[in-house]
């Protein structure tokens, strides 16, 4: 039987899993690094989850995305918990601050 697929078919999807999971561990990394330098309280003043709550989540996620890769469903969970904590969260913590800041 002849497939119709090119030989290096499998290294390409290899490389493209490999580029997903690079990216979505970076966009958790620096969820969570922004997560850690937060104030505690700004959290509470902005009604959202408590500190710990946010660093917990996206913690587990970067760890079962390590372990488990970017394709899967907690792959795709932690890239999710980790873009609404950057686009939602973390912009309703700068504007609590004076909006000048490291992030």
């Amino acid at each position: 039987m002849v497939s119709s697929a090119p030989l290096f078919y499998g290294v390409v999807v290899g490389y493209i899993n490999l580029l997903v999971t690079i990216v979505s561990m970076v966009v958790q990394a620096v969820a969570l690094i922004h997560c850690i330098t937060q104030r505690g309280d700004a959290f509470q003043a902005l009604g959202t989850l408590p500190k710990g709550a946010w660093l917990a989540i996206i913690a587990v996620c970067m760890v079962l995305t390590l372990l488990l890769g970017s394709t899967g469903i907690f792959g795709l969970i932690g890239i999710a918990a980790a873009l609404i904590y950057l686009l939602d969260v973390r912009p309703g913590l700068r504007d609590l601050s004076d909006g000048k800041g490291f992030w």
